[in-house]
């Protein structure tokens, strides 16, 4: 498609191309809803967030008053990074959209997709500072959705875990995740990624059987085969994502009754604390420890269950957790951030 024809699809919000005028319609309710004017849309360059980009700008052209900013962070982790990345940006250019490209200077280590992950979102919050952006826009969609609660499965997650993704997350402080595409498939995307821009950049390492969710996307097929279909999957993660708002608004209304910020501690009442079930001890050691750090990830559950075995069979408790060192005395739970010395 021309770069004049698909100018006017955006300009006109995919009006007379039905399938995506109802995914821009349902995104702009999405966005329309926040009752926010500025945005940051976080782009790899693949079909999701070529999508995204899309409805962004489409969006953009409807709401001019609007100040939408387009991001990539480049990992330096794979050979041609940077060269795909200024292809991106090229790309964009010819859409009338300016790319900026925030460069990753730390060695990743240990489990690349989720140390690359946590400084892509350290990268994009540090971005949102300087620039007033109160809200990040990704990509993820259906099958991202689908896929996390089978990785959340294989490490035994619970209730939370298995209610995969929401639509919006608060990362640090005033800063909230947002992902309006869930409800789409990629095959939908990718779609609006072709006729918009005519081509999208593959990720070589989503085909990396190294990595969990890339086994887990492999299964997909010898799934389907066996009267396992994604749509399922999805209905049922839907189905516990009712159930933890239910049990989030029980969670909310103990947590105030347990737990008081200080200045630069927080305090959890012991004797309280022991007498709930561990479900409800893990979450409000997980809030704490998010709520004193400002981080977007919590420990895994199996390092917070057992620092719950510590605190009952300790009388006097000195550990660290997620960057917190976490004491027991005086009937309290006390949680200071760590220093780093």
């Amino acid at each position: 498609m021309s770069k004049k024809n698909s100018s006017v699809i955006l300009k006109n919000q995919f009006k007379n191309l039905s399938e995506f005028s109802e995914i821009y319609k349902n995104f702009e309710k999405k966005i329309d809803f926040l009752k926010k004017k500025s945005f940051l849309v976080a782009i790899s360059g693949g079909s999701d967030s070529l999508a995204l980009t899309a409805l962004a700008k489409s969006y953009h052209y409807k709401n001019i008053n609007a100040k939408i900013h387009y991001v990539l962070v480049d990992h330096k982790i794979r050979k041609n990074s940077s060269k795909e990345a200024l292809l991106v940006k090229k790309l964009l250019k010819k859409h009338q959209i300016d790319l900026n490209i925030l460069i990753n200077k730390k060695k990743i280590y240990g489990n690349t997709q989720s140390e690359a992950r946590k400084i892509r979102y350290s990268l994009l919050t540090n971005f949102c500072k300087k620039k007033k952006i109160k809200n990040i826009l990704t990509a993820h969609n259906f099958e991202d959705q689908v896929e996390t609660f089978f990785i959340r499965l294989s490490r035994g997650s619970g209730l939370k875990g298995l209610s995969s993704m929401k639509l919006i997350n608060k990362i640090e402080n005033e800063i909230s995740l947002i992902r309006p595409l869930l409800d789409f498939k990629k095959s939908q995307l990718s779609k609006i990624s072709k006729t918009v821009f005519t081509k999208y950049f593959k990720d070589p390492s989503n085909k990396d059987k190294k990595y969990l969710r890339t086994r887990i996307r492999n299964l997909k097929k010898t799934l389907e085969l066996s009267g396992i279909n994604y749509n399922q999957i999805f209905r049922s993660i839907k189905n516990l994502a009712s159930s933890q708002n239910t049990l989030d608004f029980y969670f909310n209304k103990t947590f105030r009754e347990l737990v008081k910020k200080r200045k630069n501690k927080i305090c959890i009442n012991l004797n309280s604390f022991k007498n709930l079930n561990d479900e409800m001890k893990m979450k409000v050691l997980e809030k704490s420890i998010k709520d004193l750090t400002n981080s977007y990830y919590s420990p895994r559950s199996k390092k917070i269950l057992n620092l719950i075995v510590l605190i009952k069979t300790k009388k006097k408790l000195k550990s660290t957790l997620g960057g917190c060192l976490i004491l027991t005395e005086k009937n309290q739970i006390i949680l200071y951030k760590e220093t780093k010395i």
